[in-house]
């Protein structure tokens, strides 16, 4: 039997890229944030802004964490000439191309470059097809996703207190919690966050990779015997035996991922299950196109995935929600409760806010690309001041 002819499906045209501008942004944050590493007190980030001559534009992010000026004179300098006058929908093709400028491994600034851009072309064909990127992705069906409150700084115990408080009083049912060394301190920590959160409370913490092997030990038994979900970056990210070896000897979850660029990088981590949660951030991880890859590949192996958003900026935390929204081990987002204004103030109406759960979880953003609008005089007033 012949089929009966099908009506021709209308043709998504985005035009050619006419624009492509990256800024350096920069802001204090009202209260420095304190991990395992130290302090951090001022944040860097870039937006990559690509226009197409159909008047489509499209945002993206980059980490930047520091030197972002030089991020942003290097796109503006290497990658906007690749790609003025292409379509902006051969997304992967770009990837390559861009990728392709790096004669050595994936890594580094290069990688958190390409994000930044890989990013905004995304936006771009979701406003061309009207769909939000979590449906091009293929979708769940999700309409909001589980969060955690990220995170409980490594200050003194009174300020603790306090924080674990207002997480809790904000609603959130989970709770992130930053550690340190030495080891005896972050188990003294341990023990206090869960005295204050109460046994129901799903708890985690980040040791922004504070111990070695053997102190990492101590410290995993005590989250295994506290009821913790997972330890995450216990040690040095480059230390991928150091990984099977804690993997052998803990009964926690392990999460890891947040320092890597690649899928490459992350085969190392989950074909062994040397996680339990890969945690990409899609600003460093080469964008929507990497981390989705990331994200697919943890699927494979039965690994679960919790985007990291960390200090980024709202965009990041937009791209984030879509992914969220689209993958089908998505277990939890993490939900940054301490003021940041290139988060809280770049967009003209907020995305993954604290104030926006409802019964713990957040709700994903419904417009076509990443479904937020850029506030432009925001943008202008965080240009970094050496720019």
């Amino acid at each position: 039997m012949i089929a009966a002819a099908q009506p021709d499906l209308p043709m998504v045209s985005a035009g050619r890229i006419v624009r492509v501008t990256a800024y350096p942004l920069c802001a204090r944050l009202p209260i420095t944030q304190r991990t395992g590493q130290g302090d951090w007190s001022f944040i860097e980030i870039v937006i990559v802004e690509i226009e197409t001559d159909r008047g489509l534009i499209g945002i993206g992010e980059c980490l930047a964490r520091k030197g972002a000026c030089a991020y942003a004179r290097f796109i503006n300098l290497m990658f906007a000439p690749l790609l003025l006058g292409q379509d902006p929908l051969d997304r992967r093709r770009h990837w390559a191309t861009l990728r392709s400028i790096l004669s050595g491994r994936t890594g580094g600034m290069m990688i958190e470059a390409i994000a930044g851009v890989d990013i905004a072309l995304w936006d771009i064909a979701g406003k061309a097809c009207g769909l939000p990127i979590h449906k091009m992705l293929g979708g769940m069906g999700r309409s909001e996703i589980q969060a955690y409150a990220s995170s409980i700084n490594w200050f003194d115990d009174g300020a603790v207190e306090h924080e674990v408080a207002a997480a809790l009083a904000a609603g959130f049912t989970q709770i992130k919690v930053k550690i340190g060394a030495p080891a005896p301190a972050a188990i003294d920590r341990i023990r206090l966050v869960r005295r204050l959160a109460g046994p129901d409370v799903g708890l985690s913490v980040d040791a922004n990779w504070a111990f070695d092997v053997d102190d990492a030990v101590r410290v995993g038994r005590a989250l295994a015997e506290h009821d913790y979900m997972w330890f995450e970056e216990p040690i040095r990210p480059e230390d991928r035996q150091g990984y099977r070896m804690l993997r052998a000897k803990l009964d926690i979850r392990l999460a890891a991922g947040e320092s890597d660029f690649t899928a490459m990088d992350a085969i190392s981590l989950v074909e062994d299950r040397a996680v339990g949660i890969i945690q990409p951030d899609v600003a460093r991880a080469g964008g929507i196109t990497e981390t989705w890859r990331i994200a697919e590949l943890a699927k494979c192996f039965s690994i679960a995935y919790a985007p990291h958003v960390g200090w980024s900026g709202a965009i990041c935390v937009a791209a984030s929600l879509q992914l969220a929204a689209a993958a089908e081990n998505c277990v939890t987002f993490e939900c940054m409760v301490f003021a940041n204004p290139l988060r809280d103030g770049l967009l003209e109406e907020a995305v993954g806010e604290a104030s926006m759960m409802v019964g713990g979880k957040l709700p994903i953003p419904t417009g076509p690309g990443l479904g937020v609008v850029l506030d432009r005089a925001a943008l202008q007033s965080m240009i970094h001041p050496d720019a």
